[in-house]
């Protein structure tokens, strides 16, 4: 049960679409390389141990509320970090991203992902105890990987642009791809249901790579394996926020999968996006996270476009849209949140 005070809190009243104090802040990738304290404490420690250091991980996911002020934390994690948890050989190599060492291909290589259990997450679930004593009053966010993001790493063996093995297979082979989302789906659900239990008040679901899709194919061959994620955390009190870059033709169909909130790239109004998904959803974003590195005026410009585009909608979370760019100068942020919460003061 969370504390009423988080309960009541700007960012999940926004969640909920009830009215608010003030527009409420986070950013995707808040804590990380933006920051001279994160490279700090992460010196000479590699990605996928930091996120198994209950200590480090908390320490990280504090930096950016202490700094920015910002009216959410998100757990310091990787959206491979189940995947390597369940004994996937993977690695997320700097200046690549993660790399699998046995791409899926078949189906004997679904032997590698096997269901996951809270026990192998001990760490993730330790971490977000210690957040949530140090948070008070300010929400936790958790997160996890999407069945189609994740299928596109297993299946090419890392990032990829064109995601010419994933296609292959979701066209060539749909039994052993469906197979394979399901599985994902399975893992993906069971970490989200890990970090509920552990007391995060919010969760989201990111398919970072799912914008490379058509509708048709989305609703055909990823829906089902989205879907049966958020059935997972249904029901236990805490909203659920969808997101995928790239994703304007595919707005509708991320509500349909069960988000209470749908966040929305820089590519498409905020009031554009509440057309296409139509009413009962919050929405997320959107500022293009290169206008951070314009004169501060012009970014209170186009942040104030986009509170503007967002005006008279029920729900509002505002947030970049995508992730926090490495080189952004931290007081940008810092002077993004303050102006927001200035000019949208209830």
């Amino acid at each position: 049960m969370l504390p009423v005070t988080v309960t009541d809190s700007a960012f999940l009243k926004a969640c909920r679409r009830e009215p608010v104090p003030h527009t409420p802040v986070w950013f995707m990738r808040q804590a990380g390389r933006s920051l001279p304290e994160y490279r700090k404490v992460r010196e000479g420690i590699a990605m996928l141990d930091s996120c198994m250091r209950p200590d480090l991980v908390t320490e990280i996911t504090l930096q950016p509320v202490r700094r920015h002020r910002v009216d959410a934390a998100i757990l310091f994690s990787d959206i491979v970090v189940p995947l390597k948890a369940i004994g996937v050989d993977l690695d997320i190599k700097p200046g690549v991203g993660p790399v699998v060492a046995r791409p899926i291909r078949e189906r004997a290589d679904l032997d590698q992902l096997r269901p996951l259990e809270p026990d192998d997450v001990s760490y993730v679930t330790e971490a977000i105890g210690l957040l949530t004593a140090e948070l008070g009053d300010t929400p936790l966010i958790g997160f996890a990987g999407a069945p189609f993001t994740l299928a596109s790493y297993l299946v090419e063996g890392g990032p990829s642009r064109n995601h010419e093995h994933t296609k292959a297979m979701m066209y060539g082979a749909p039994e052993l791809w469906a197979e394979l989302l399901d599985r994902l789906a399975g893992i993906t659900g069971a970490f989200l249901s890990a970090q509920v239990d552990a007391g995060v008040s919010t969760v989201q679901l990111f398919d970072s790579w799912v914008g490379a899709l058509a509708p048709v194919d989305y609703r055909a061959s990823v829906l089902p394996a989205s879907t049966k994620v958020f059935d997972t955390v249904a029901g236990r009190g805490v909203p659920r926020i969808h997101f995928g870059v790239g994703t304007g033709e595919l707005l509708p169909l991320l509500a349909e999968a069960g988000a209470d909130v749908v966040g929305v790239d820089w590519r498409v109004p905020l009031d554009e996006a509440a057309r296409r998904i139509g009413p009962g959803r919050a929405l997320q974003g959107n500022l293009d996270p290169a206008v951070l590195f314009a004169p501060h005026d012009v970014v209170a410009a186009q942040a104030d476009r986009v509170l503007d585009a967002a005006a008279g909608l029920p729900g509002h979370v505002f947030n970049l849209g995508h992730g926090v760019l490495p080189t952004t100068d931290p007081d940008a942020l810092t002077r993004l949140v303050a102006h927001v919460h200035e000019r949208t003061a209830r």
